[in-house]
């Protein structure tokens, strides 16, 4: 028998069991739109190739996107961080290696991602566009460091380590040294002038392979070197 001391809502609950779980409340504010971010990020490479950044402007994009200043602002707090998240965007699908058992054809792909990315890519026009801020301009140069070029390293620092677990590299290679002999001469050919082809990629890699190389006892019948 229900106590009689019990409030109503007490005793509905001991009949009917536990409350139901409330639902979160939305939070406050006009959902953010996938539509306009695109378009916002859309209008931010086109003015970035169209005028470089020292003539970039977020009313200038806000107008190509079709979207109000303030809605930039939402999203990105300067310039610097709306062109960050571009180049982000860009570069990501271009530094992953897959592991195919080949360390040669893997510091290969190192170089032929970078190579790609700037040569047929949307992100070559975009990096042409903020190199020379990237070098002198903490506020990107910082951010992009510590993603798109923490990312790369970490990614080739997985390939050499690959590499000396299969007896092919040094155990003392040096997977930061690695990464600037690998990518280092796409950039310094982005920038200086030359053919960026995946010969040119093929080359690089074999240079750093063999210069990175383990050095194997001879084949049995073979004299070993010296």
């Amino acid at each position: 028998m229900p106590d009689e001391n019990q409030d109503g809502p007490s005793r509905n609950r001991a009949a009917t069991g536990p409350a139901p779980s409330v639902a979160p409340r939305r939070p406050l504010g006009r959902p953010r739109s996938d539509r306009a971010h695109r378009a916002i990020l859309d209008a931010a490479r086109a003015e970035l190739v169209e005028h470089g950044f020292s003539r970039f402007r977020l009313e200038h994009v806000a107008a190509r996107a079709g979207v109000g200043k303030a809605t930039i602002y939402r999203r990105w707090p300067s310039k610097e961080a709306l062109a960050q998240e571009l180049l982000s965007e860009l570069a990501s699908p271009h530094i992953a290696v897959a592991d195919v058992g080949d360390t040669q054809a893997e510091l290969e792909a190192c170089v032929e991602n970078a190579r790609h990315a700037v040569a047929e890519t949307p992100f070559g026009p975009v990096i042409r566009a903020l190199l020379s801020q990237i070098a002198i301009n903490p506020a990107l140069g910082d951010p992009f460091r510590e993603t798109v070029v923490r990312a790369r390293r970490e990614e080739v620092a997985r390939v050499v380590g690959r590499g000396v677990e299969r007896g092919d590299l040094r155990p003392d290679a040096d997977a930061d040294v690695a990464t600037e002999l690998l990518v280092g001469p796409v950039y310094f050919r982005l920038m200086f002038g030359g053919v960026l082809s995946p010969e040119f990629a093929r080359r690089v890699a074999d240079g750093v392979y063999r210069g990175f190389a383990a050095v194997r006892p001879p084949e049995p019948g073979r004299p070993g070197p010296g």
